[in-house]
């Protein structure tokens, strides 16, 4: 993000502040508000949330006065508000992809099929697409960007969010010509995988969370969803079926991540991984065949080799979001994109015990959490992609707890968009998973 500063100076200057629209304004939406009220060349043009106090609430976090914020019902009345100056507030989500002057449309639900409506709807009105929903993306990421393209739009997950924090430490690396062969991040919360939102409820109210997203980080789904867009955009796998999640600080990760053979836990190079002890950083651990290189590495007090690690110690998620806006319309890039189809899947376990006819939830709920596979062992074995999972998926089968679910086991919500989105992703890459 080198000179962004003085490109969003440049913009505002020129009349030309970036507009942004911003769907959810829980915690994420709230605090990415507040953030852009606050800097040069950006603003949170037009905010929508099922509870339209939410996102009148976010403006006035940022110290947006009264009279500068417009609650409005329909789209007339959101264009007319913002071509005035107004800072918008709505109830519709719609409003965000159709409004005229909208930019760049954010997704801060953390919903699949909402993520998925409104980076389609906001697509097809000619607008960028920032995903802070990165659940939607492990799913149809490839769909999404393979739309962008045909309309002549950027579709990009965020920075902040550990998997562009990362990215950044990954084209680094390999643009100095090291060899990336462990990408990942620390685990912001004690692994709990049996927690449910209701085990968790005290803790949320105290951080001004909702549940379900403090039971989607502890029970590790966030995580796994992190792990999988990672993949995605880079090529790299999991070493193994949800990854090792090795106990260490950033200096034991050297030699942590050597091979099996080599005293380390890993069978293979060039994967995904997270680590409980290096939160809430990102980080990559690099090598070179290069003798010259590796003693300069040692010189810089990286350590003896043969791995050394790149460390960001912080990512601050939303607060950042901000910047990938500025970077995909001031500079015409995306921050992170999945490189073309998948490579890993986010799939389903099971949390407890499951019944046949028994109906199941999703992300951060009582029944289930994410893990991570690759796309040849999920296509292999039949696993569900978890950000199918909603409210209305019924088990045909009895599975016992911890169980990797597969497609013979449930029954699918065949009435979302992202689903049928997903079988449409499918067919692009000669893919027919889902019957």
């Amino acid at each position: 993000m080198l000179n962004m500063n003085q490109k969003l100076i440049k913009r505002e200057q020129e009349g030309k502040t970036i507009k942004t629209g911003i769907v959810g304004a829980g915690q994420m939406g709230r605090g990415m508000v507040t953030q852009m009220v606050l800097m040069h060349g950006i603003m949170p043009a037009i905010v929508s949330d099922i509870n339209v106090e939410n996102a009148v609430n976010a403006f006035k976090y940022a110290g947006v006065s009264d009279s500068d914020i417009v609650i409005v019902n329909t789209l007339a009345e959101a264009n007319a508000a913002m071509e005035k100056g107004k800072y918008v507030a709505t109830e519709s989500s719609d409003f965000i992809s159709q409004a005229n002057l909208v930019d760049c449309v954010i997704d801060a639900t953390g919903v699949p099929d909402v993520g998925a409506r409104v980076a389609t709807d906001a697509m097809k009105n000619k607008k960028h697409v920032v995903m802070l929903n990165v659940e939607t993306d492990v799913v149809i990421g490839p769909y999404l960007k393979k739309l962008a393209e045909k309309e002549g739009v950027i579709y990009t997950g965020s920075a902040g969010d550990e998997p562009g924090a990362v990215m950044e430490l990954y084209c680094f690396a390999k643009a100095m010509g090291l060899d990336v062969k462990v990408m990942g991040k620390g685990k912001n919360n004690k692994l709990a995988r049996d927690c449910n939102p209701d085990t968790v409820l005290e803790e949320a109210i105290r951080r001004k969370m909702s549940p379900k997203m403090l039971c989607a980080f502890k029970d590790g789904t966030k995580t796994m969803v992190e792990m999988t867009a990672m993949s995605n955009a880079t090529g790299l796998i999991p070493d193994v079926i949800g990854g090792h999640g090795v106990e260490s600080d950033v200096k034991g990760l050297n030699e942590k991540f050597k091979l099996i053979k080599d005293g380390g836990i890993l069978n293979k190079h060039g994967v995904v991984e997270y680590v409980n002890g290096i939160a809430p950083g990102v980080f990559v651990t690099v090598s070179t065949e290069n003798d010259e290189i590796a003693y300069q590495m040692q010189y810089h007090s990286m350590g003896p080799g043969p791995l050394w690690t790149l460390y960001r110690p912080y990512h601050l998620c939303n607060l950042e979001t901000p910047l990938t806006v500025a970077k995909a319309i001031i500079d015409g890039e995306p921050t992170i994109v999945p490189i073309d189809g998948l490579v890993s899947e986010c799939i389903t376990v099971a949390k407890r015990d499951l019944k046949a006819g028994e109906t199941i939830d999703g992300i951060g709920g009582y029944t289930t959490y994410g893990s991570i596979a690759t796309l040849e062992e999920s296509d292999k074995n039949g696993y569900v992609p978890y950000g199918l999972i909603n409210n209305k998926t019924r088990m045909k089968k009895d599975v016992k707890k911890g169980q990797l679910l597969t497609l013979d086991c449930v029954e699918l919500d065949t009435t979302t968009m992202i689903y049928q989105l997903r079988k449409e992703q499918d067919k692009m890459y000669n893919r027919n998973i889902l019957l």
